[in-house]
Order: C-alpha cells, then structure tokens, then sequence
C-alpha cells in the first residue's frame, strides 16, 4: 500500500470489531537496506479470556527491522484496539499479531515480547521472533522486568 493510499492517518476511525477486520497499513521505509531498529510498545494491550471472556492485559513490546516498509502507527494502534474483545490465549495474541506484521511488512527481522500479567496467580511471558537478529544490529533490552507481584 502506497502512502497515498493511506486510509485511516488523519481521519476519525472508530476501530475495528476484530483482529481479522483491522487494516495494517504501511509506509516506504526511508532508509531501505539499512539495519535499524523500531520499536513499539503497548503497555495497556488488553483481550478477552476465550473461555471466562473475562479480560486479559498486557505490556506487547514490538521490535523489528524494516525492509522496504514501515507499519503507519495509527494503524497499529487500531490493529492492537481490535483484540479488546477478541477472545484468544496469551501465546495466540502475541504470536498472531507478530506473524500478521510479518506478513504485512516482510521485515528483515521481529521480535514480540507479550508481557501478561496474571490470571489464576500465574503471569504469562510469550516471546517469538522470526530468527536471529541482523548482525551488527543494536538490540536494546525489552526493558520489561519480570512480573514480582507485591514481593
């Protein structure tokens, strides 16, 4: 999608029913060939349990290394809105929305970290990439610490 085409940046969009409904949109890279790293980070992400459809929240950190194309973060936004009454586990949130960017975007890399704090007393941690990272590349830690509790 060309940035002409950009239907939803600087527009009123009232969101998305469901993940499968957002529209990802993206934008040409301006340093194609070039590792660098973009990162997002969503620490209120929330969905819905697929079985109590109580709900569920998260801190999503997203870094990845663009291609040709940069994902427009109003976008991304709505797409993350979209789980808010979704129902799916932790690890099929965090891994679903790292392969749909994926397959949006065609980065040299990603990574998602999917930080969900408990349900049941157990939080949940899911991390996936899709492999090493470009050598020589800077990779800041996560900076999300472990979940602790009151202790």
């Amino acid at each position: 999608m060309e940035e002409t085409h950009l239907t939803q940046l600087g527009r009123e969009v009232r969101g998305f029913e469901t993940p499968e409904a957002a529209v990802l949109e993206r934008v040409a890279n301006p340093h194609p060939g070039t590792a660098y790293l973009v990162r997002f980070a969503a620490p209120e992400f929330t969905s819905l349990c697929p079985v109590t459809g109580q709900p569920d929240f998260a801190h999503l950190v997203i870094d990845y290394v663009p291609g040709d194309w940069l994902v427009e973060s109003k976008s991304l936004k709505l797409y993350l809105g979209s789980f808010r009454n979704h129902g799916a586990f932790h690890e099929d949130c965090t891994v679903a929305i790292g392969k749909r960017l994926v397959g949006e975007l065609a980065p040299q890399w990603l990574r998602i970290g999917g930080y969900w704090y408990p349900r049941g007393g157990i939080p949940i941690d899911v991390f996936w990439q899709t492999g090493p990272a470009p050598e020589g590349l800077w990779l800041p830690d996560q900076g999300v610490a472990p979940y602790r509790g009151r202790g």
